[in-house]
């Protein structure tokens, strides 16, 4: 009898590792950081012809996912080229999303611009860079060739 109590208690315990091991690794998969890549229109709809609309239908969507305000001033978003927007005095607000065009057009506060006369990610494929104002990378999203849009 004595041997019996000891396996129950053997598989008892290993059950419940099996339980607590897959619940702590799904909450460290779903940490975000703070503040992320969210969208990359990488591929602006129709032909690239250069317009303003056109470079302006590519961008990069960076959301907040904290409850707090979080100033972005001096960082950056940049591709595998090297093409980088910086951030100039900037505060993303709790929960919201700023999108950064390629092309043209007046700041505000959910929409920013580059201000490039031609596109900026590949279409064949690319890598987004968020790098905090000290340098540090805060997030990367990597595409190949496909739709022309990824949730990171």
């Amino acid at each position: 009898m004595h041997h019996f109590d000891t396996k129950a208690l053997v598989a008892a315990a290993g059950l419940g590792l099996g339980l607590v091991a897959p619940v702590a690794a799904a909450g460290s998969a779903q940490a975000l950081p703070a503040i992320m890549i969210y969208k990359v229109q990488y591929d602006s709809p129709g032909p690239d012809t250069g317009s303003n609309a056109s470079l302006n239908a590519e961008y990069v969507v960076i959301k907040n996912t904290t409850r707090s305000n979080r100033v972005l001033t001096g960082w950056t978003l940049r591709d595998k080229t090297g093409y980088t927007y910086r951030f100039p005095s900037f505060t993303l607000k709790a929960g919201a999303t700023v999108t950064v065009h390629t092309g043209r057009g007046t700041a505000t506060a959910a929409h920013r611009y580059y201000n490039k006369s031609w596109y900026v990610w590949n279409n064949t494929g690319d890598t987004a860079y968020l790098k905090n104002a000290s340098g540090s990378t805060v997030d990367t999203c990597s595409w190949k060739r496909g739709g022309g849009a990824t949730y990171c």
